[in-house]
């Protein structure tokens, strides 16, 4: 771990990236970024249309080029949509430009916190939480292998998670 401005924050859809992103950006006075809003800003739609026109491959695509430009930028806090770690190139440059925390948490927390959201098209399906138990398998070994700390943001409030983090992060970046 080099030292870094950047924090990155990665892990599953509803394991509170957004949340903690918000309240570690507010209290080291950083700006904030989520990836998946820049991208909905850039092309004035949202995520599920993307993913209904240029499917999930193309949605990647932007993906990653969001994520290329976001990590150029210095002493931001960055938000990535669950999936961004699936490409080797946006592991890469997250790994490159800051300190990655990974967000982990139960399938069942993360089935309580996204149940009533039509936002997320990966979860649009007949069984959701067979697909977040999908998802966690494939994507845990991913997180794990670019992480420069893990946390499990479904057994304490987010005000101690974000705690956590800057302690850490405060004691690589000394």
């Amino acid at each position: 771990m080099t030292r870094s401005e950047n924090i990155y924050l990665v892990g599953l859809m509803g394991a509170g990236k957004t949340t903690i992103g918000r309240q570690l950006a507010r209290t080291l006075k950083l700006p904030f970024y989520d990836s998946d809003k820049a991208i909905e800003e850039r092309t004035g739609v949202d995520i599920p249309t993307i993913f209904e026109f240029e499917g999930e491959e193309g949605f990647r695509d932007r993906e990653q080029k969001m994520i290329q430009q976001l990590t150029q930028m210095k002493g931001i806090v960055l938000a990535t949509g669950g999936g961004a770690i699936l490409r080797e190139d946006n592991r890469k440059v997250l790994k490159e430009n800051g300190f990655i925390v990974y967000l982990q948490c139960s399938v069942e927390r993360i089935l309580e916190r996204t149940r009533r959201d039509t936002q997320r098209p990966l979860l649009q399906t007949e069984n959701p939480k067979e697909r977040i138990e999908q998802l966690f398998l494939q994507r845990e070994p991913l997180y794990l292998s670019c992480a420069d700390f893990k946390i499990n943001t479904g057994i304490m409030p987010s005000k101690d998670v974000v705690e956590h983090i800057l302690e850490e992060y405060r004691f690589v970046n000394r």
